[in-house]
């Protein structure tokens, strides 16, 4: 019964806190800068806690996809990805705890992203990993019929609005809770999921 509430809770609360940090961050920027501050360091911890929480829902999903070569690459990546994701939100929290304004932000931003490799692999490629893999995995389940496919299209189109643009992150968590939220109740009760 434990096990079935914390892998529950991960898929309702990762989905919920793209959306809590991407309405953060909407607020943070409506005095036209983002950042030093309560709201910058508030909103990148629950993008923090969400990427961690997608680690249990990623190996979730490849038990559901049926563990083979294909599922295991696909999570394989999509964890590279939130690897790489993590260490950028990380960087991004101790720049903001750091920096006494924003043009000091700025400045150490320039200095991180002069350190080789760190701008495609942390900032640009890197993260693109884990939507591609949430995105693909979904897929797999929807074709297998592991899933219904509304709750593939849900995930697949947060997945793909994420990488969109920061402004979009409150609509991709939407999106994302819509797919993962009724997967969550089913994976609570023990239930196989299927159409």
């Amino acid at each position: 019964m434990i096990v079935g509430m914390s892998k529950s809770f991960a898929f309702i609360a990762a989905p919920l806190l793209v959306t809590v940090y991407g309405l953060i961050r909407i607020l943070d920027g409506l005095d036209g800068e983002r950042g030093p501050g309560l709201a910058w360091m508030t909103g990148h911890l629950a993008f923090l806690a969400a990427l961690l929480l997608f680690v249990p829902v990623f190996l979730d999903l490849r038990r559901l996809a049926g563990r083979g070569g294909f599922a295991t690459w696909t999570v394989a990546v999509a964890l590279a990805g939130t690897a790489c994701s993590v260490v950028q939100i990380a960087v991004d929290i101790v720049i903001g705890a750091l920096a006494t304004d924003h043009d000091d932000m700025r400045a150490m931003f320039s200095d991180v992203i002069k350190v080789p490799g760190m701008d495609i692999v942390v900032y640009t490629v890197g993260p693109v990993l884990f939507f591609l893999g949430l995105a693909v995995v979904f897929c797999q389940l929807a074709v297998a019929r592991a899933v219904p496919a509304w709750w593939a299209a849900s995930v697949v189109t947060g997945a793909l609005v994420l990488p969109a643009g920061p402004d979009l992150l409150p609509v991709a968590g939407v999106l994302l809770c819509a797919g993962l939220v009724p997967f969550a109740r089913r994976v609570a009760r023990g239930e196989a999921v299927h159409a």
